[in-house]
């Protein structure tokens, strides 16, 4: 393995590393607000950050794990909210080109949709104390998803693009050298 491999590699890890950090990190300082149905995860402001660095990508999903260990919903929120993170940060980094005035509008709409409909239905099937597909309601579902989706549009557009925005011009983070583009 080349030199210039290994480097890339580790600037990799180093990178999903810090954001998994991170992540986790603003999830247990805004504890409070965190969880719930009108949560105001501030951590989800990174999850623009696959638009800039596909290591955004396993650091967000192992950092959203991390935080949902201490989720009121249990197992359930740990495996599929980490998902709709994975699936998000997924959809955000394939979608990163897809831009207005150099905003990638498209990829913060991936969080609100993922979130809204993953989240509030894990909210919606564990709301009596019991994960219960019988207890379902689609209003509740509705109106879960609803308040969780508002909530991350809150954080991914008026934290998350302007977070975005202002890392691709600092000079010092330079995610993807290579590929500018990404």
């Amino acid at each position: 393995m080349s030199a210039k491999k290994t480097n890339r590699g580790i600037l990799f890890l180093a990178q999903a590393a810090l954001i998994a950090a991170l992540y986790a990190g603003l999830c247990y300082a805004g504890w409070g607000v965190s969880f719930g149905p009108w949560q105001f995860r501030f951590a989800e402001a990174l999850t623009l950050l696959p638009v800039l660095t596909p290591a955004a990508i396993p650091g967000l999903t192992i950092g959203c794990a991390l935080a949902n260990l201490g989720s009121p919903f249990g197992l359930i929120d740990i495996i599929f909210g980490s998902l709709a993170t994975l699936l998000a940060a997924v959809l955000a980094y394939l979608l990163r080109r897809v831009q207005l005035r150099k905003l990638p509008l498209l990829s913060a709409l991936m969080p609100v949709v993922c979130n809204g409909v993953i989240v509030g239905a894990i909210i919606a099937l564990t709301i009596t104390d019991k994960l219960s597909f019988s207890d379902f309601s689609f209003v509740n579902f509705l109106t879960f998803g609803g308040q969780v989706a508002l909530t991350e549009f809150v954080i991914c557009y008026g934290l998350g693009l302007p977070l975005a925005a202002l890392l691709r011009k600092v000079p010092f983070v330079q995610f993807n050298k290579e590929n500018p583009h990404a």
